[in-house]
Protein backbone atom coordinates (compact mmCIF):
# COMPACT_ATOMS: atom_id res chain seq x y z
CA UNK A 1 0.00 0.00 0.00
CA UNK A 2 1.26 3.65 -0.58
CA UNK A 3 0.47 6.97 0.22
CA UNK A 4 0.32 10.30 -1.37
CA UNK A 5 1.41 13.68 -0.06
CA UNK A 6 -1.58 14.46 2.37
CA UNK A 7 -0.65 10.94 3.59
CA UNK A 8 3.23 12.57 4.26
CA UNK A 9 2.17 15.54 5.74
CA UNK A 10 -0.44 13.66 8.41
CA UNK A 11 2.16 11.26 8.67
CA UNK A 12 5.83 13.17 8.70
CA UNK A 13 4.05 17.01 9.72
CA UNK A 14 5.31 17.17 13.13
CA UNK A 15 8.55 16.62 12.09
CA UNK A 16 11.20 19.34 11.85
CA UNK A 17 13.75 20.05 9.24
CA UNK A 18 16.25 19.25 11.56
CA UNK A 19 14.79 16.33 12.50
CA UNK A 20 13.85 15.19 9.21
CA UNK A 21 15.46 17.34 6.67
CA UNK A 22 13.49 18.90 3.86
CA UNK A 23 13.10 16.37 0.61
CA UNK A 24 11.34 16.29 -3.07
CA UNK A 25 8.06 15.51 -1.26
CA UNK A 26 8.70 18.90 0.86
CA UNK A 27 9.76 20.74 -2.82
CA UNK A 28 6.66 18.98 -4.32
CA UNK A 29 4.11 20.16 -1.75
CA UNK A 30 5.55 23.54 -1.95
CA UNK A 31 5.15 23.37 -5.57
CA UNK A 32 2.03 23.32 -5.15
CA UNK A 33 1.24 25.79 -2.42
CA UNK A 34 2.21 28.42 -5.06
CA UNK A 35 -1.01 27.45 -7.21
CA UNK A 36 -3.03 29.06 -4.32
CA UNK A 37 -4.89 32.55 -5.01
CA UNK A 38 -2.25 33.44 -1.67
CA UNK A 39 -1.79 36.67 -3.89
CA UNK A 40 -5.03 38.06 -2.59
CA UNK A 41 -4.00 38.13 1.04
CA UNK A 42 0.29 38.48 0.41
CA UNK A 43 1.19 42.24 -0.03
CA UNK A 44 3.16 42.21 -3.92
CA UNK A 45 6.80 42.52 -2.92
CA UNK A 46 6.39 42.72 1.07
CA UNK A 47 9.32 41.01 2.69
CA UNK A 48 7.68 41.38 6.05
CA UNK A 49 7.29 37.02 6.27
CA UNK A 50 3.72 35.64 7.34
CA UNK A 51 3.02 32.56 8.47
CA UNK A 52 1.23 29.33 6.32
CA UNK A 53 -1.13 29.31 8.82
CA UNK A 54 -1.95 32.86 9.00
CA UNK A 55 -1.91 33.50 5.16
CA UNK A 56 -4.47 30.31 5.17
CA UNK A 57 -6.87 32.45 7.92
CA UNK A 58 -6.99 35.49 5.53
CA UNK A 59 -7.75 33.13 2.87
CA UNK A 60 -10.35 31.12 4.16
CA UNK A 61 -12.08 34.15 5.63
CA UNK A 62 -12.39 36.07 1.90
CA UNK A 63 -15.77 35.15 0.46
CA UNK A 64 -16.57 32.96 -2.29
CA UNK A 65 -12.95 31.15 -1.78
CA UNK A 66 -13.70 28.00 -2.45
CA UNK A 67 -15.05 27.10 -5.68
CA UNK A 68 -14.17 30.22 -7.09
CA UNK A 69 -10.27 30.68 -6.82
CA UNK A 70 -9.33 27.25 -5.30
CA UNK A 71 -9.97 23.33 -6.98
CA UNK A 72 -11.13 20.38 -4.80
CA UNK A 73 -7.83 19.52 -3.36
CA UNK A 74 -6.14 23.15 -2.36
CA UNK A 75 -8.21 23.84 0.96
CA UNK A 76 -7.49 19.99 2.17
CA UNK A 77 -3.81 20.98 1.18
CA UNK A 78 -3.83 24.55 2.92
CA UNK A 79 -5.84 23.76 5.98
CA UNK A 80 -2.74 20.12 6.41
CA UNK A 81 -0.13 22.54 5.92
CA UNK A 82 -1.37 25.49 8.34
CA UNK A 83 -2.44 22.51 11.18
CA UNK A 84 1.64 20.67 10.61
CA UNK A 85 3.98 21.60 12.42
CA UNK A 86 6.03 20.95 10.19
CA UNK A 87 4.90 23.69 7.52
CA UNK A 88 2.89 25.96 9.69
CA UNK A 89 5.23 29.03 10.96
CA UNK A 90 7.11 28.91 7.75
CA UNK A 91 7.08 32.34 6.34
CA UNK A 92 5.84 33.62 3.10
CA UNK A 93 6.75 36.81 1.48
CA UNK A 94 8.08 38.79 -1.84
CA UNK A 95 4.66 37.40 -3.76
CA UNK A 96 5.12 38.36 -7.04
CA UNK A 97 2.28 38.25 -9.65
CA UNK A 98 2.16 39.50 -13.43
CA UNK A 99 -0.47 39.40 -15.77
CA UNK A 100 -0.72 40.76 -19.08
CA UNK A 101 -2.66 39.69 -22.16
CA UNK A 102 -0.80 41.53 -24.69
CA UNK A 103 2.38 40.66 -23.66
CA UNK A 104 0.77 37.49 -22.83
CA UNK A 105 2.67 36.80 -19.74
CA UNK A 106 1.30 34.66 -16.95
CA UNK A 107 3.69 34.64 -13.67
CA UNK A 108 3.67 34.18 -9.56
CA UNK A 109 6.42 33.53 -7.72
CA UNK A 110 6.84 33.61 -3.54
CA UNK A 111 9.58 32.95 -1.59
CA UNK A 112 9.09 30.33 1.69
CA UNK A 113 11.19 30.33 4.53
CA UNK A 114 11.73 27.43 5.74
CA UNK A 115 14.68 28.49 8.68
CA UNK A 116 16.65 31.38 9.71
CA UNK A 117 19.25 29.64 6.92
CA UNK A 118 16.81 27.98 4.24
CA UNK A 119 14.75 29.74 1.75
CA UNK A 120 12.30 28.23 -0.74
CA UNK A 121 11.74 29.87 -4.15
CA UNK A 122 8.47 28.61 -5.60
CA UNK A 123 7.30 29.76 -9.52
CA UNK A 124 3.56 28.65 -10.49
CA UNK A 125 2.79 26.91 -13.34
CA UNK A 126 0.28 27.38 -16.07
CA UNK A 127 -2.88 28.58 -14.29
CA UNK A 128 -6.52 28.61 -15.84
CA UNK A 129 -6.33 31.23 -18.10
CA UNK A 130 -5.81 31.09 -21.85
CA UNK A 131 -3.35 33.75 -21.78
CA UNK A 132 -1.36 31.40 -19.33
CA UNK A 133 -1.83 28.61 -22.42
CA UNK A 134 -0.37 30.25 -24.96
CA UNK A 135 2.39 31.64 -22.81
CA UNK A 136 3.36 27.94 -22.89
CA UNK A 137 3.13 27.89 -26.47
CA UNK A 138 4.79 30.63 -26.84
CA UNK A 139 7.64 28.27 -25.20
CA UNK A 140 7.77 26.15 -27.94
CA UNK A 141 9.31 28.62 -30.38
CA UNK A 142 10.81 31.38 -28.23
CA UNK A 143 13.45 31.59 -25.56
CA UNK A 144 13.02 33.65 -23.31
CA UNK A 145 9.44 34.31 -22.21
CA UNK A 146 8.21 36.77 -20.39
CA UNK A 147 7.71 34.44 -17.88
CA UNK A 148 11.41 33.29 -17.81
CA UNK A 149 12.76 36.59 -18.08
CA UNK A 150 10.86 37.71 -14.75
CA UNK A 151 12.18 34.27 -12.52
CA UNK A 152 15.71 35.02 -12.72
CA UNK A 153 15.04 38.91 -12.15
CA UNK A 154 12.76 37.48 -9.56
CA UNK A 155 15.76 35.26 -8.10
CA UNK A 156 18.27 38.08 -8.35
CA UNK A 157 16.01 40.59 -6.46
CA UNK A 158 14.72 38.56 -3.89
CA UNK A 159 17.89 36.64 -2.40
CA UNK A 160 20.52 39.01 -2.94
CA UNK A 161 20.32 40.71 0.81
CA UNK A 162 19.64 37.48 2.18
CA UNK A 163 22.12 34.88 3.48
CA UNK A 164 21.97 31.19 4.02
CA UNK A 165 20.82 27.69 1.44
CA UNK A 166 18.19 28.13 -1.52
CA UNK A 167 16.02 25.84 -3.11
CA UNK A 168 14.00 26.53 -6.20
CA UNK A 169 11.41 24.77 -6.72
CA UNK A 170 8.42 24.10 -9.39
CA UNK A 171 5.51 22.18 -10.79
CA UNK A 172 4.83 22.14 -14.84
CA UNK A 173 6.00 25.60 -16.11
CA UNK A 174 7.14 26.21 -12.74
CA UNK A 175 9.50 23.54 -12.74
CA UNK A 176 10.55 25.27 -16.02
CA UNK A 177 11.20 28.51 -14.55
CA UNK A 178 13.04 27.06 -11.44
CA UNK A 179 15.68 25.67 -13.88
CA UNK A 180 15.90 28.35 -16.00
CA UNK A 181 16.18 30.85 -13.30
CA UNK A 182 18.74 29.08 -11.52
CA UNK A 183 20.79 28.76 -14.69
CA UNK A 184 20.51 31.89 -15.43
CA UNK A 185 21.81 33.40 -12.17
CA UNK A 186 24.81 34.89 -11.16
CA UNK A 187 27.69 33.10 -10.12
CA UNK A 188 26.93 34.06 -5.88
CA UNK A 189 23.30 33.30 -6.54
CA UNK A 190 23.87 29.80 -8.06
CA UNK A 191 26.95 29.00 -5.17
CA UNK A 192 24.51 28.94 -2.36
CA UNK A 193 21.77 26.46 -4.76
CA UNK A 194 21.45 23.27 -2.63
CA UNK A 195 19.01 22.03 -4.83
CA UNK A 196 16.54 23.03 -7.68
CA UNK A 197 13.07 20.92 -7.72
CA UNK A 198 11.76 20.46 -11.08
CA UNK A 199 7.93 18.36 -11.14
CA UNK A 200 7.25 17.36 -14.64
CA UNK A 201 8.58 20.54 -16.40
CA UNK A 202 8.81 21.54 -20.16
CA UNK A 203 12.31 21.62 -21.22
CA UNK A 204 13.00 24.34 -23.74
CA UNK A 205 13.70 24.66 -27.68
CA UNK A 206 17.32 24.17 -27.47
CA UNK A 207 19.97 22.17 -25.25
CA UNK A 208 20.36 24.60 -22.31
CA UNK A 209 22.55 21.52 -20.63
CA UNK A 210 25.12 22.85 -22.42
CA UNK A 211 25.35 26.63 -20.99
CA UNK A 212 27.88 27.41 -18.44
CA UNK A 213 25.36 28.03 -16.02
CA UNK A 214 23.34 25.34 -16.81
CA UNK A 215 26.45 23.34 -16.26
CA UNK A 216 27.19 24.73 -12.88
CA UNK A 217 23.96 23.66 -10.98
CA UNK A 218 23.50 20.26 -13.12
CA UNK A 219 24.21 18.00 -10.38
CA UNK A 220 21.65 20.15 -7.87
CA UNK A 221 19.05 20.02 -10.40
CA UNK A 222 16.23 16.85 -8.97
CA UNK A 223 13.66 16.22 -11.96
CA UNK A 224 11.16 13.92 -11.17
CA UNK A 225 8.03 12.80 -13.81
CA UNK A 226 5.39 10.44 -13.31
CA UNK A 227 5.72 7.06 -15.62
CA UNK A 228 3.42 8.35 -18.54
CA UNK A 229 5.22 11.97 -18.64
CA UNK A 230 3.59 14.14 -21.24
CA UNK A 231 4.82 17.65 -20.46
CA UNK A 232 8.20 16.87 -18.54
CA UNK A 233 9.92 15.24 -21.93
CA UNK A 234 8.59 17.92 -24.00
CA UNK A 235 11.22 20.09 -26.66
CA UNK A 236 14.98 19.59 -24.98
CA UNK A 237 14.67 18.18 -21.27
CA UNK A 238 16.80 17.45 -18.26
CA UNK A 239 18.87 13.85 -19.27
CA UNK A 240 18.24 13.06 -15.67
CA UNK A 241 15.44 12.36 -14.18
CA UNK A 242 13.70 10.36 -11.77
CA UNK A 243 10.04 8.50 -12.60
CA UNK A 244 7.97 8.39 -9.72
CA UNK A 245 4.86 6.20 -9.32
CA UNK A 246 1.05 8.16 -10.18
CA UNK A 247 -2.32 6.55 -9.76
CA UNK A 248 -3.99 8.15 -12.44
CA UNK A 249 -4.11 7.82 -16.19
CA UNK A 250 -3.22 9.70 -18.58
CA UNK A 251 -2.89 13.33 -18.74
CA UNK A 252 -4.01 13.49 -15.09
CA UNK A 253 -0.37 11.61 -13.77
CA UNK A 254 0.55 15.73 -14.51
CA UNK A 255 -1.32 16.25 -10.91
CA UNK A 256 1.05 15.81 -8.17
CA UNK A 257 -1.52 14.73 -5.97
CA UNK A 258 -1.93 11.40 -7.21
CA UNK A 259 2.35 10.66 -7.13
CA UNK A 260 2.40 8.50 -4.47
CA UNK A 261 4.66 8.42 -1.67
CA UNK A 262 7.20 5.88 0.56
CA UNK A 263 8.75 7.28 3.67
CA UNK A 264 10.92 10.04 2.59
CA UNK A 265 10.57 9.87 -1.22
CA UNK A 266 8.11 9.27 -3.87
CA UNK A 267 7.72 5.72 -4.91
CA UNK A 268 10.41 5.40 -7.35
CA UNK A 269 10.26 3.36 -10.79
CA UNK A 270 12.91 2.14 -13.38
CA UNK A 271 11.45 3.24 -16.70
CA UNK A 272 8.68 4.99 -18.18
CA UNK A 273 5.43 2.78 -18.82
CA UNK A 274 4.82 1.30 -21.76
CA UNK A 275 1.89 4.23 -22.44
CA UNK A 276 3.88 6.65 -21.89
CA UNK A 277 6.78 5.64 -24.09
CA UNK A 278 4.41 5.72 -27.22
CA UNK A 279 3.06 9.00 -26.50
CA UNK A 280 6.12 10.66 -25.79
CA UNK A 281 7.47 9.12 -29.21
CA UNK A 282 4.61 10.21 -30.97
CA UNK A 283 3.98 13.72 -29.54
CA UNK A 284 8.11 14.24 -30.33
CA UNK A 285 7.88 13.53 -33.71
CA UNK A 286 5.00 15.28 -34.62
CA UNK A 287 7.23 18.31 -32.80
CA UNK A 288 10.22 17.69 -34.18
CA UNK A 289 8.62 17.70 -37.92
CA UNK A 290 7.93 21.82 -37.55
CA UNK A 291 10.47 24.38 -37.62
CA UNK A 292 10.32 27.59 -35.62
CA UNK A 293 8.00 29.59 -37.89
CA UNK A 294 5.74 26.68 -38.41
CA UNK A 295 5.49 26.15 -34.14
CA UNK A 296 4.75 30.15 -34.19
CA UNK A 297 2.30 29.96 -36.17
CA UNK A 298 0.39 26.95 -35.17
CA UNK A 299 0.68 28.60 -31.81
CA UNK A 300 -0.88 31.64 -33.45
CA UNK A 301 -4.12 29.73 -35.06
CA UNK A 302 -4.79 27.73 -31.73
CA UNK A 303 -5.22 30.60 -29.77
CA UNK A 304 -6.71 33.07 -32.47
CA UNK A 305 -9.22 30.01 -32.60
CA UNK A 306 -9.73 29.21 -28.91
CA UNK A 307 -10.06 33.33 -28.55
CA UNK A 308 -13.24 33.67 -30.81
CA UNK A 309 -15.24 32.56 -28.37
CA UNK A 310 -14.75 35.14 -26.30
CA UNK A 311 -13.51 33.19 -23.67
CA UNK A 312 -10.16 34.61 -21.25
CA UNK A 313 -10.05 31.32 -19.08
CA UNK A 314 -10.04 27.46 -19.94
CA UNK A 315 -13.28 27.48 -17.63
CA UNK A 316 -15.09 29.76 -19.60
CA UNK A 317 -15.11 27.36 -22.87
CA UNK A 318 -18.29 26.02 -21.95
CA UNK A 319 -21.31 25.26 -23.73
CA UNK A 320 -22.64 28.26 -23.62
CA UNK A 321 -19.61 29.86 -24.96
CA UNK A 322 -19.32 26.78 -27.67
CA UNK A 323 -22.92 27.29 -29.38
CA UNK A 324 -21.93 29.93 -31.42
CA UNK A 325 -19.09 27.55 -32.70
CA UNK A 326 -19.33 29.38 -35.82
CA UNK A 327 -16.92 32.10 -34.42
CA UNK A 328 -14.22 29.18 -33.86
CA UNK A 329 -14.97 28.20 -37.51
CA UNK A 330 -14.85 31.26 -39.40
CA UNK A 331 -11.65 31.88 -37.56
CA UNK A 332 -10.47 28.52 -38.76
CA UNK A 333 -11.44 29.24 -42.37
CA UNK A 334 -9.55 32.42 -42.25
CA UNK A 335 -6.18 30.81 -41.39
CA UNK A 336 -3.99 30.52 -44.26
CA UNK A 337 -4.09 27.00 -45.94
CA UNK A 338 -0.40 25.87 -43.83
CA UNK A 339 -1.58 27.01 -40.44
CA UNK A 340 -4.91 25.21 -41.24
CA UNK A 341 -2.81 22.01 -42.04
CA UNK A 342 -1.11 22.18 -38.75
CA UNK A 343 -4.19 22.74 -36.75
CA UNK A 344 -5.64 20.18 -38.24
CA UNK A 345 -2.65 17.65 -37.78
CA UNK A 346 -2.67 18.93 -34.13
CA UNK A 347 -6.53 18.14 -33.26
CA UNK A 348 -5.64 14.88 -34.92
CA UNK A 349 -3.11 14.21 -32.10
CA UNK A 350 -5.36 15.89 -29.47
CA UNK A 351 -8.30 13.61 -30.14
CA UNK A 352 -6.31 9.89 -30.82
CA UNK A 353 -4.22 10.85 -27.84
CA UNK A 354 -7.28 11.75 -25.43
CA UNK A 355 -6.51 13.96 -22.45
CA UNK A 356 -2.74 13.80 -23.55
CA UNK A 357 -2.53 17.11 -24.57
CA UNK A 358 0.51 19.79 -26.09
CA UNK A 359 0.40 22.16 -22.76
CA UNK A 360 -1.88 21.37 -19.39
CA UNK A 361 -3.65 22.71 -16.99
CA UNK A 362 -2.14 21.07 -13.43
CA UNK A 363 -4.93 20.02 -11.38
CA UNK A 364 -7.17 17.36 -11.78
CA UNK A 365 -10.30 19.84 -11.81
CA UNK A 366 -8.11 21.51 -14.79
CA UNK A 367 -7.80 18.07 -16.81
CA UNK A 368 -11.43 17.21 -16.53
CA UNK A 369 -12.05 20.66 -18.01
CA UNK A 370 -9.71 19.91 -20.55
CA UNK A 371 -10.92 16.37 -21.16
CA UNK A 372 -14.60 18.06 -22.05
CA UNK A 373 -13.17 20.83 -23.92
CA UNK A 374 -11.45 17.98 -26.10
CA UNK A 375 -14.06 16.52 -26.57
CA UNK A 376 -16.36 19.47 -27.74
CA UNK A 377 -13.94 20.80 -29.73
CA UNK A 378 -13.55 17.30 -31.54
CA UNK A 379 -17.86 17.54 -32.08
CA UNK A 380 -17.01 20.63 -33.89
CA UNK A 381 -14.03 19.76 -36.09
CA UNK A 382 -15.83 17.01 -37.46
CA UNK A 383 -18.86 18.96 -38.38
CA UNK A 384 -15.94 21.63 -40.10
CA UNK A 385 -14.62 18.24 -41.98
CA UNK A 386 -18.28 17.43 -42.80
CA UNK A 387 -18.97 20.51 -44.36
CA UNK A 388 -15.73 20.51 -46.37
CA UNK A 389 -16.60 17.17 -48.16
Amino acid sequence: MTDNIFDYINWRGDLSFRQSPFNEVDGAILAKLSYLPLERVLEQGSMEPISIADAAKKLFALPNINGSFMRKEDSPLLSALAESPRFCNMGLFACMNRFDPESQTQFFAMTIRLSESELYVAFRGTDNTLVGWKEDFNMCFVCPVPAQKLAVEYLESTVKNSVGRITVGGHSKGGNLAVYSAAKSSGNIQERIVAVHNNDGPGFIWDISKTPGHKRIAGRIHTVLPQTSVVGMLMEHEKHYQVVYSTYDGLYQHDGFSWQVKGTQFVHLDDFSREGKLVDEALSSWADSLNTQQREALAEALYSVFTATGAKTLSELNEEKLKSASAMLKTYKNLDRESRRMVSEMFKIFFRLGTKNFVLDTQEEGGRELENLRRRISEQYQKLLERKK
